[in-house]
């Protein structure tokens, strides 16, 4: 009789846990968004399964600030935190080294959280996977992308979104210019060349003009040689496709090119030349032309507050009458895929594509912005950035290497030949083009 005691005390003491156990948890199943506590990675224990966002901090790698005014970029920044929370630890440093530590992290999986990107990086990261699909991520937000100027996509999805952008003109040395008789910038290559060779003429130490064509960083392709085939209306593609063989136009900006070094106007050690080294030699006076970002407009005037220069169309080939391209380029940002906190960046990104941000960095970058609302007071603007305005105004936009596979490489692969052939070691522009196209051709 006592175990039957015992055996029924068990039974109802095990019917009571139950009830009492099925009571919590159908209270806890009500009000589960406000009772769980977990403890976020890298964060302390929050409500819902989130980090605090005083405890995030994003890496924002970029050149940005080192070609903004000083301090701007940090207090554009400093807003985003004042708003959220979330801590912006900005890396910055010149195009060419941040594009070295952007590739080294990819490589290594250690990429900043957010990233600069120019156009001509992003095929490649997306196929490595080492940027992250933003097209998700403002899906997932609920982001209105309408208001974008541009997107840059692989595989129909977004990897870049252009935070403002930048016209390319041409920069001209005025006093050298005056130094050598002329009195009217030039219009043709003709007009140019003889320009480039007056001004050398009548000053030691100077060259007519300067491009950077180092292989380690080859925008110079992009920037300061096919600027001259787009200004007189040419192209390097096909319906996408690689075009350089048989193209008329492109033939003729290659021994345009190339009469210019056989002239000897051109700067010297162009070969390991980057586009810093470039406006470094342009801001001391020692170069008279050089095609190059308006994103570098302050910079020379902090460096060199007295230089007179002004901006120019880039030359068209003679006998030209059509619409000019002109070169453009964008500051352009992406999340890696190793970021821990994607949402939290998507955020960021968000911040500096508002209206009122994204003016406020079109005017301080000297460029145009990325968000179609935004409208940017160029009152108080540097003259000269608002003459350069005008004279894109008269452009059509172009830079048919955004986008492309392997952008970069096919930059390199095409400097190399055309180092080849302006050393003579290529012996005609028909043996130079017809090698280029069957290397890009692979890429494609």
């Amino acid at each position: 009789m006592k175990k039957v005691s015992l055996l029924k005390k068990i039974l109802s003491a095990l019917v009571v846990s139950t009830m009492l156990f099925s009571l919590a948890a159908c209270g806890s199943s009500s009000n589960s968004s406000s009772s769980a506590t977990t403890t976020a990675a890298g964060g302390e224990t929050t409500a819902a399964g989130t980090t605090a966002a005083s405890n995030i901090t994003l890496e924002f790698q970029q050149w940005w600030g080192v070609e903004l005014p000083d301090g701007v970029l940090q207090k554009i920044c400093d807003g985003f935190t004042e708003q959220t929370g979330i801590k912006i630890d900005l890396l910055s440093n010149p195009y060419a080294d941040t594009k070295t530590q952007i590739a080294a992290g990819a490589a290594a999986g250690t990429m900043a959280d957010v990233v600069g990107l120019d156009g001509s990086w992003v095929y490649d990261f997306a196929k490595q996977t080492s940027i992250a699909d933003m097209t998700a991520l403002m899906k997932a937000d609920g982001y209105d992308d309408t208001q974008l100027s541009d997107q840059i996509k692989v595989d129909g999805n977004t990897y870049m979104i252009p935070v403002v952008n930048f016209a390319y003109p041409m920069y001209v040395n005025m006093d050298l210019l005056k130094s050598a008789g002329i009195t009217e910038t030039p219009k043709t290559w003709t007009e140019f060349q003889d320009a480039c060779k007056k001004i050398v003429a009548a000053n030691s130490g100077v060259a007519g003009w300067a491009i950077p064509l180092s292989t380690e960083s080859p925008s110079g392709i992009q920037n300061s040689f096919m600027s001259w085939l787009w200004a007189s209306g040419g192209s390097m593609l096909k319906d996408g496709k690689p075009a350089l063989t048989g193209n008329a136009d492109l033939t003729a900006t290659v021994d345009f090119v190339k009469s210019l070094f056989d002239d000897k106007v051109v700067a010297s050690g162009v070969y390991a030349m980057k586009e810093a080294d470039m406006v470094e030699e342009f801001t001391n006076g020692r170069v008279a032309f050089m095609t190059d970002s308006l994103a570098h407009l302050t910079t020379i005037k902090k460096e060199a507050p007295n230089l007179n220069f002004d901006f120019m169309p880039v030359p068209v080939k003679d006998g030209y009458t059509g619409k000019s391209g002109m070169d453009v380029a964008s500051w352009g940002i992406g999340i890696s895929e190793n970021c821990k906190y994607k949402a939290e960046a998507m955020k960021f990104v968000e911040y500096l594509m508002s209206p009122e941000v994204n003016a406020q960095l079109a005017v301080y970058a000297n460029a145009f912005p990325g968000n179609v609302n935004a409208n940017p007071d160029y009152s108080t603007t540097d003259p000269l950035f608002v003459k350069a305005y005008g004279l894109f105004q008269e452009c059509y936009a172009i830079n048919e290497f955004t986008g492309l596979p392997t952008s970069e490489e096919l930059m390199r692969n095409f400097d190399e030949q055309l180092q080849l052939y302006i050393d003579g070691d290529t012996k005609s522009v028909d043996d130079m083009l017809s090698s280029t196209q069957t290397i890009w051709e692979a890429a494609f």
